[in-house]
């Protein structure tokens, strides 16, 4: 894959330099890492400007200059709502839809709303940490699945999972979808599987699909919502955001998609004793602008990950082509193991000293990936190919 000159020309209208904006992945590596002069592949946003339709937008918004109290306006929804059905089949209805300021505050809810102190939560790790964070900051008790890695990439083990909820002591399964960090979207098949063994046991799904806009294999992005012909839509709640897809994630919106007419009614009732925000004027008009006008933008940065990608397995490959790296499917977030060359102990000296990059560490994901990184490809990619040959260069020393 090459990339080419319309992709060039892609980087170049919206390739922006971060550094000393107050970005948390530029300007705060002193704080986390201890070393500002890192190359931070870790918090996962981009270095793209948005799409211009929602630059335009928002500019039109700021010069009429006034941020006071809003409706959510009708066509938003709409454009939400022919997104979904245009980029990934699923047919939503209006009143299923409410707000938030973001998928990872709606995980804190969900937590709060469908279970008990001391309750179980079941997860599936390695996994985006707030999933685990959400659980213990609440005084729940977090119960694993753990995938498995093998030769066909990462799977879920059906068997441990059955066993898990047949216990009885499950009272809500969180299913990050597409997974982060593994990259894998699951099957249909696999969906249908999960969801029709919470249906027997009787737990609620809370499944995050934020990232379900990055399809970067030929694997496509199949919803829970849509399992079975929408069997099992009354026992999920969905999250998702135009934040992950349209670099909109300090504009404060999210949704929170629940098809169970009972379940929304206990929601709204329930949500009024922990929120009393409005909802995000400008992160609403960004979002409209975006799923009306955004899709050749989004379109063209996929390509952009997808020779990101490439890059980042070719030079592996070709330097040290024991380290393992999965199989990218959905995010733009590769998940490295390094353990072929280098312990577990050693990893965070390597990777920052040696190779002078920021990451995030497969520890912060699960105990059980002590030896794997995680990069995020939605970047410049002149970033991603020096990342790599740092790896690659100081890895093959090792051998």
């Amino acid at each position: 894959m090459v990339l080419t000159p319309s992709l060039q020309e892609f980087i170049q209208d919206h390739l922006v330099d971060r550094q000393h904006t107050d970005s948390l992945k530029w300007d705060a590596l002193a704080e986390r890492f201890g070393d500002p002069s890192l190359l931070p592949l870790w918090v996962a946003d981009m270095e793209f400007k948005t799409p211009l339709a929602v630059r335009q937008a928002l500019i039109q918004q700021v010069e009429h200059g006034v941020f006071g109290y809003s409706l959510v306006p009708d066509q938003y929804i709409n454009t939400f709502i022919a997104w979904q059905q245009k980029r990934h089949q699923v047919t939503l209805q209006a009143d299923w839809l409410r707000f938030d300021q973001g998928v990872v505050n709606s995980l804190y809810a969900m937590v709060n709303w469908l279970t008990k102190l001391n309750d179980q939560v079941l997860i599936m790790t390695p996994v985006y940490y707030p999933f685990i964070n959400s659980i213990k900051d609440n005084h729940r008790q977090v119960v694993s699945v753990d995938l498995i890695a093998g030769d066909n990439g990462w799977q879920i083990d059906f068997d441990r999972f059955e066993a898990v909820l047949s216990q009885g002591q499950i009272k809500l399964f969180i299913l990050c979808s597409p997974h982060n960090p593994v990259g894998r979207i699951w099957t249909a098949t696999e969906l249908e599987q999960i969801l029709a063994l919470c249906h027997r046991y009787h737990v609620p799904v809370v499944a995050d699909e934020i990232h379900q806009d990055f399809e970067i294999g030929s694997q496509k992005f199949t919803s829970v919502l849509t399992i079975a012909n929408g069997r099992y839509q009354n026992e999920v709640v969905v999250l998702n955001a135009p934040s992950k897809t349209f670099n909109l994630a300090s504009l404060l919106n999210s949704h929170v998609i629940i098809p169970n007419p009972e379940w929304r009614q206990q929601y709204d009732t329930f949500i009024k004793t922990i929120h009393q925000t409005e909802n995000s004027l400008l992160g609403q008009i960004a979002g409209q602008a975006a799923y009306e006008f955004g899709g050749p933008w989004l379109d063209q940065l996929l390509q952009v990950i997808r020779y990101n990608y490439q890059t980042l397995t070719n030079t592996l490959a070709d330097h040290c082509p024991e380290i393992q790296v999965s199989t990218l499917e959905g995010t733009y977030l590769s998940y490295l193991n390094l353990a072929p060359l280098i312990a577990a102990d050693h990893i965070q000296d390597f990777v920052q000293r040696q190779c002078g990059l920021a990451v995030d560490y497969g520890r912060w994901f699960s105990p059980r990936t002590p030896t794997y990184i995680r990069l995020n490809l939605a970047t410049d990619p002149a970033i991603v190919a020096t990342a790599a040959e740092h790896l690659a260069t100081q890895l093959a020393l090792l051998r």
